[in-house]
């Protein structure tokens, strides 16, 4: 499933389901057991970005 391993890549899911032919709500009800991990490294982009110089 290419779908799972670009969204466990970090691909944004609006890409992700506009390749796949899905929209993001069959993109999350499908795949979502792959989102479910993500939360850490989600804090650590959000951390890493407000630690930028805006």
């Amino acid at each position: 499933m290419k779908e799972s391993a670009w969204l466990s890549f970090g691909v944004e899911p609006q890409l992700v389901g506009e390749r796949a032919g899905h929209s993001v709500a069959v993109l999350f009800r499908v795949y979502a057991k792959f989102l479910k991990d993500g939360g850490e490294a989600a804090n650590a982009k959000i951390s890493a970005r407000l630690d930028q110089d805006w």
